[in-house]
């Protein structure tokens, strides 16, 4: 059985460097440094640390014990209510990731699990995420399903 944890504040830096390895894998090159590690390992570490976390992260620590080997990071949204969704809470999850090293062994199944079920908990019936090609059986066999509408993005400076 995979062991998984919530992660906290102290696992920010770890959660900063699998983020890197994350886009990387889907931008095919590594990811360069910069003032975005700053900020998220801000983020992290203020919102894992929240006394009613808004944000989880499920990790599973690296079996050599140094750092992490994978993790799921999710957040809980609070949007308008309609007749599928009355409370409105909805998920996103994001940084869904396992490093190069331990991959195929069911670190990323668990820690998705464990992030589905703290979403249960707190009232979430509706969870979105994107996924990549290699991501998409995982999330399907999880029970997610493509939606139909088409997902847009604004990006400020570009009119």
């Amino acid at each position: 059985m995979i062991e998984t944890r919530r992660a906290v504040a102290g696992d920010a830096a770890e959660l900063v460097r699998l983020r890197a390895v994350m886009l990387g894998a889907m931008a095919g090159q590594p990811v360069e440094p910069g003032p975005w590690q700053e900020e998220a390992l801000a983020m992290l570490r203020a919102r894992l640390a929240e006394p009613e976390p808004t944000m989880a992260a499920y990790v599973v620590d690296a079996p050599d014990g140094v750092g992490l080997a994978a993790c799921a990071v999710g957040t809980v949204d609070l949007r308008l209510g309609g007749p599928a969704n009355p409370s409105g809470r909805t998920g996103y999850v994001y940084n869904v990731v396992t490093d190069a090293a331990y991959r195929r062994r069911g670190f990323s199944r668990a820690c998705m699990s464990a992030l589905l079920d703290w979403f249960a908990e707190r009232g979430v019936s509706t969870v979105d995420l994107r996924a990549t090609a290699d991501g998409e059986p995982l999330y399907r066999e999880l029970g997610f399903a493509p939606v139909s509408h088409t997902s847009l993005r604004w990006v400020a400076g570009r009119r």
